[in-house]
């Protein structure tokens, strides 16, 4: 169990007869109370009617969504502390990681997004949720605010590249937390050629072939400036 709101229910997976997660199963996993979980329907809720329209998530995801976006999502939280941490979330799309951190409670949340009619949603998504959040419609390579404690990121980049969205991002002491599939080890090769970092692994639980990077102390190679 990885959250710690009241009424949490016991840390036991459910899931559907298809094997799919049910909220039930993701509220067990992430030790939320129901209150938060109906934040989460409502938002579930939304994102299938705004998927008819625009393009936010892939449609197969949508079969599984307790599991693929909310728990996928939600893995990070106990890697970010304190609560009032400040986070970047590059390229946010449909809010995933980012505002899945702020409904599980991140008081200082940042939405990255390029992309306005994305950034419409996420707006209409803050709204309903009650999540306290602050999006940026900007590209996330013209945005160098060099104050977050965190940034965090999903599917938007290879690493390389992320590395280089992620560093004016940050502060000195900053830390990326990044969800990346089974080409982690690739990707990982060639960003060790342009960057120097501390690097923590640990598995997804929401992905049997996912990976969760945490890196520190970034540096790009042969410049001692950052």
């Amino acid at each position: 169990m990885f959250g710690a709101g009241p009424g949490a229910r016991r840390p036991l997976i459910r899931n559907d007869s298809k094997g799919l997660m049910t909220e039930v199963g993701f509220a067990a996993l992430a030790g939320v109370s129901r209150e938060t979980i109906h934040r989460f329907a409502r938002y579930l809720e939304l994102l299938r009617r705004w998927q008819t329209r625009i393009n936010l998530v892939s449609k197969a995801s949508l079969a599984d969504p307790w599991r693929r976006h909310f728990l996928d999502s939600a893995q990070l939280f106990p890697l970010i502390a304190p609560a009032s941490a400040r986070l970047y979330d590059i390229g946010s799309g449909a809010g995933f990681p980012g505002l899945v951190l702020a409904i599980m409670g991140l008081r200082d949340v940042h939405l990255i997004e390029a992309d306005q009619r994305k950034a419409e949603f996420l707006r209409e998504a803050a709204r309903i949720t009650g999540a306290h959040v602050s999006i940026h419609v900007v590209r996330a390579e013209q945005f160098s605010p060099a104050d977050g404690d965190f940034v965090a990121a999903r599917g938007c980049a290879v690493l390389a590249e992320l590395l280089g969205l992620a560093k004016p991002l940050l502060k000195p002491s900053g830390i990326c937390i990044f969800l990346k599939g089974k080409g982690v080890d690739a990707e990982l090769t060639d960003a060790r050629k342009i960057w120097s970092m501390k690097i923590s692994r640990l598995p997804s639980k929401s992905d049997p072939e996912g990976t969760i990077l945490r890196l520190e102390e970034l540096r790009r190679v042969g410049n001692s400036s950052g």
